[in-house]
């Protein structure tokens, strides 16, 4: 079953092209990193998406230069941003990021024309401003020339596709973060788009993960050295990809794709939406074969990130065991703050915003940097518990029984321990490489490697050691997490 691909995974910091082997085992080897950012100019911010194609090329040609027989490629990215592309094939510009402030205000303003709860009842996607419909929306307000005289729409992976192939396709995954997608027919909803001002038309066939998209260009087939490799359209979207490698031995699981941002749900056969999915803002996104990642985007990590680069600037540049070992000097279950607090979304000082919400809400004021530590990890494992009682209460026909860490943060054994602690559930870490697993595992699918979702799960699982974390001190937790709930709704 030998089998040699390349994983392109695109994040908003950084992009990297990863060399895999399946053989009997799964082996990753990291060819090329590159770092990634998006540039202002004239008060607008893009991405840059030549410098990634550029990236990619040079990637590409490390592996050429191995004389490996390669067999497909596949690419992910963030979702939601597009570029668009004219009757003549040309990108006609750089695509905005979705940190551009254009799309601020623009919700609000495509709700007069759509209610909000009619948006969600037709895409059952949670609302952020930067979402493609109001990035589209607010293309078409401005009369951006680049979308007048767009003949198609590609989202990221997609053109990034196209330029390796001049095939163009629109992946499920990627279109469903969109927040025009019907997630019952997997559809676009020509109605949502057409009240932005846009045509349907513009958007290419929608294709599952797994689709051969076409093969390198002759061009690039010859510059890299590869000859006519395969491009698969995967999971465009990276958390799609993620989540098909979750190494899940059971249907009653519950994932955690840990980083800067904690994405926590389950795996759904149909979409889930109603009233109380609309008031607890769950997305509907989609998934390998079809499904549906009903899942709740969580502050993670950002919390911790933002106060060690203040302590840094301060000269205390801690490192993570060092950080493992404050939390260890610190009491239990002093303080705890709400991670998704809008308080938390972009201060100037995070440590600051977290002193000041305690003050605000009752709560002991961290003293050290040691309580600080203590009190993000403890509040941190409290939300996640508050999302799973969530789905078991509300979501779920059977009680979650084990909770998949995967991502980054699966490395942190810390909070992993304190997770299965608050709650109650068996925890399994790992893969940390779930993206690039994920991306690689579609690939071997589209070659007939293998048959099923089980079977690309059953198969990492036996490659990619996990780390199993069983819950501890019960009682403990349960009082803490009565006086978190109490904390969250004032």
């Amino acid at each position: 079953m030998a089998f040699t691909s390349i994983s392109i995974d695109l994040g908003a910091t950084s992009g990297r092209v990863v060399l895999a082997r399946l053989d009997g085992k799964l082996e990753l080897e990291e060819v090329h990193r590159f770092s990634n950012g998006f540039s202002t100019i004239a008060g607008r911010t893009y991405c840059n998406l030549y410098y990634l194609f550029d990236e990619i090329r040079k990637g590409l040609k490390k592996v050429g230069a191995m004389g490996l027989d390669v067999a497909s490629i596949g690419i992910d990215t963030w979702g939601v941003d597009i570029v668009c592309v004219g009757r003549d094939g040309h990108i006609l510009s750089q695509p905005r990021a979705y940190r551009d402030h254009y799309t601020d205000g623009m919700m609000e303003e495509y709700f007069k024309i759509v209610p909000k709860d009619e948006v969600y009842r037709r895409t059952g996607i949670q609302f952020m401003n930067f979402n493609t419909l109001f990035q589209l929306f607010s293309l078409h307000r401005e009369g951006n020339s680049s979308l007048e005289a767009a003949d198609k729409v590609l989202f990221l992976p997609d053109a990034l596709s196209y330029l390796l192939t001049g095939k163009m396709v629109c992946e499920y995954t990627i279109l469903s973060t969109s927040q025009f997608l019907n997630p019952y027919d997997k559809k676009i909803d020509n109605e949502l788009l057409e009240a932005a001002g846009v045509s349907p038309a513009l958007f290419p066939e929608i294709v599952m993960p797994g689709h051969i998209v076409g093969t390198l260009t002759e061009d690039l087939a010859r510059e890299t050295g590869l000859g006519a490799v395969k491009v698969v359209a995967v999971a465009g979207h990276d958390t799609g990809s993620a989540v098909a490698a979750v190494p899940a031995a059971t249907k009653n699981f519950a994932y955690l794709s840990s980083g800067t941002w904690s994405l926590i749900g389950i795996e759904a056969y149909e979409p889930i939406i109603g009233e109380e999915s609309f008031k607890e803002n769950y997305t509907n996104e989609g998934g390998i074969d079809g499904t549906i990642r009903f899942l709740k985007n969580v502050t993670g990590m950002w919390l911790l990130e933002q106060c060690r680069v203040k302590w840094k600037e301060q000269g205390k540049d801690y490192s993570y065991p060092q950080i493992v070992e404050m939390m260890g000097k610190a009491k239990p279950f002093v303080s705890f703050v709400d991670p998704d607090n809008s308080a938390f979304a972009a201060p100037e000082d995070m440590e600051q915003a977290i002193k000041d919400y305690c003050r605000s809400h009752g709560e002991p004021v961290p003293e050290d940097d040691c309580a600080m530590v203590r009190c993000i990890f403890e509040s941190l494992a409290l939300k996640y518990r508050n999302v799973i009682d969530t789905l078991n209460s509300k979501f779920v026909k059977e009680p979650i029984e084990v909770l998949h860490i995967i991502g980054g943060g699966s490395k942190n054994a810390l909070l992993n321990q304190i997770t299965a602690n608050a709650t109650k559930l068996r925890v399994l870490a790992g893969p940390s490489e779930a993206t690039t697993i994920g991306n690689v595992m579609i690939q071997a699918r589209a070659a007939g490697l293998v048959d099923t979702k089980e079977d690309m799960r059953r198969l990492i699982g036996e490659s990619i050691a996990t780390e199993e974390y069983l819950p501890k001190d019960g009682p403990v937790w349960d009082a803490a997490y009565a006086r978190f709930k109490e904390i969250i709704s004032k």
